[in-house]
C-alpha cells in the first residue's frame, strides 16, 4: 500500500482556486502550458466591449479607425 494524499489547507484550496481563475491550460507542440486567461468586462473580452460601447471621438482619438463606421457621423 501507498501513501495517502493528504488533503489541502484552506489557504492552499483558496490558492489553487485563484490559480484556475486567472490562468487557463493550453497546448502548445504537445505539451500543457498555463497562460494567463484574456480579460474580460461584464462577460465579453475587452475589444467587443470597445466595439460595442466606444463613441467614434473616442475610437478615433486612440487610433482604432477598423472600428468606425462609414455611416456614423461625427
Amino acid at each position: 500500500m501507498g501513501e495517502r494524499k493528504r488533503k489541502l489547507t484552506a489557504a492552499e484550496r483558496r490558492a489553487r482556486k485563484k490559480r484556475r481563475l486567472e490562468f487557463m491550460t493550453i497546448f502548445v507542440h504537445g505539451r500543457q502550458k498555463r497562460v494567463r486567461r484574456p480579460q474580460k468586462i461584464d462577460g465579453m473580452d475587452a475589444a467587443e466591449f470597445i466595439r460595442q460601447n466606444a463613441d467614434p471621438i473616442w475610437l478615433h482619438q486612440n487610433g482604432l479607425w477598423e472600428y468606425l463606421n462609414d455611416n456614423e457621423p461625427f
